[in-house]
Formats: structure tokens, sequence, C-alpha cells
């Protein structure tokens, strides 16, 4: 009599992202962000506003490749991803000269996606980088889509825009304001209409009152007027594998909080 073979079916694991603008590393590694880190234990640790140069920091990360790209201006912008798995290739910046000084993008490829860490560019007081986020604005939009020709893409970051006046406080005294003015949030319109989903709305679209930033002005983090411009976007054809999106409003260390997505791929 034979022995009967259990074929199991193994599920595959659910994967977290975490995404934190820390604002400058080195000072938030001055306020527990290791404890952070570690209790987070993310599967894909992305970073935006490192502020530093090669060398200047040396994070004890065991278990993590680390990808760093610097803006050339120093002690400004720049970006890091921390990853458990390695890519099959790294992408820093997005091969346009205007935009890539600033280390504001870096892109890991997978078998099964691009993972696409951003800051965003700031249009700035009296919106004076204005015109050269609209320009910016374009370009990442057309880079995505063209990487989303490919493969399946997961876009995090600090994109610098409340999208609806669902995700910032004082939507009416700050219509004209860097970050939601009516051009910021209309390309963020056409950046999702292109094929991306904006993963927390998708869970939860009419949750009010829930930001990942706070002015340090003004107690702004204790009365909760904050700005939601963190965010996870995955291409739409994923949102049957997303599994749950999360602002971490409880951990400080920055004037963003870390923002989360769990998604099976």
């Amino acid at each position: 009599m034979g022995t009967a073979i259990n074929h199991q079916v193994q599920e595959a694991p659910i994967l977290k992202f975490i995404s934190w603008n820390v604002n400058g590393i080195r000072a938030a590694v001055t306020h527990d962000f290791m404890a952070t880190f570690n209790q987070l234990n993310a599967d894909f640790f992305c970073i935006q506003e490192t502020k530093l140069q090669a060398g200047q920091i040396e994070l004890d990360l065991p278990g993590y490749h680390q990808f760093w790209n610097y803006a050339q201006k120093k002690g400004y912008s720049g970006t890091a991803i921390f990853a458990k798995q390695a890519p099959l290739n790294v992408t820093y910046g997005m091969n346009i000269e205007d935009y890539d000084t600033e280390g504001r993008v870096i892109t890991l490829e997978y078998d099964q996606f691009y993972l696409v860490n951003c800051y965003t560019p700031n249009s700035g007081q009296q919106l004076k980088r204005l015109e050269f986020r609209a320009g910016w604005d374009k370009a990442f939009k057309d880079y995505l889509n063209s990487l989303a020709q490919r493969k399946s893409v997961l876009i995090c970051g600090d994109l610098n825009v409340a999208h609806e006046t669902i995700d910032l406080k004082n939507p009416q005294s700050n219509h004209h304001s860097a970050g939601f003015t009516d051009q910021e949030r209309h390309q963020f319109t056409k950046l999702l209409a292109s094929g991306f989903t904006d993963t927390f709305r998708h869970f939860y679209p009419d949750l009010a009152e829930k930001y990942s930033w706070w002015s340090y002005r003004f107690n702004a983090r204790d009365r909760n007027a904050g700005w939601r411009i963190d965010y996870f976007l995955t291409s739409s054809n994923l949102q049957d594998q997303l599994d749950d999106a999360k602002i971490h409003s409880e951990i400080f260390g920055s004037d963003h909080c870390p923002v989360e997505l769990d998604v099976d791929l």
C-alpha cells in the first residue's frame, strides 16, 4: 500500500514595508530610531530626508542591505532603503540631470515588483519652487509609468502633497500653501489616474484626522493639526494583494511619523 504524499501549498508571506521621513537620520538616531527600527521589523524600511553625505554615519543593521542616495548639497534631502532581500538591480535617481542632484529617488528591482522610495521636492515658502515641482511631478509620473510597463510598482515616501481636504486639518487656510495648491493636488490626481492606488485611502476612504506630518510650531502635534503627505502607492493591479495600510502616529522622533504597507507579494 503506497504512502500518501501531502502536497501542501506554501502561502507567500505578507511583506511589511515602512516609510519614514526622519528629518535627519543623525538626529533621529539620538531619538530612539534604532529602537523603532527593531520594533517595526520591516522587510523593507525606506527613509527620506537623511540630511547627510557618504561616510557621515554607520548604521549597524544586521540582516539588511543598505542603499543610500545623497544630495550634492551638504545636509540636505537624501533617501535610503534598508532591505532584507537583495535586489536584482538598484537605480539612483530618474536619469534626468535636473532632478537627480538632490538624492530624492532610489529604485530597487525584484522579480515581482519595483520598489521606489521618493522624497518629492517641496514647493517652498512663497511657492518659490512650484515651477520646479511641477516639472518634477510630470517627470516622476512618466518614470513610474515606464516601470509599470514592465512589472508592478510600489512607491513610498514623503510626496509633499495632501491630496484631498480630508488629508489635512485646516484645508481652507492652507489652500495656497506648498503641498496643498491646486496644481500639486491636480498632478497627484493625474498620477493616481494613470494606474496607481493610494493604499491608505483604499482601506480607509473616509477616515479623517489621520496625519503623518505636523509642524514643530504652535504645538501642532499635540493638537493633531497635521497633514497626510507620506504615502504608499501601488500599481492598481496589486489591489487584491494589499493586506493593510497604517499610519504610526504613536511613534515620535521626527516631525513625520512612519507609515506602513502590508502586502502579499
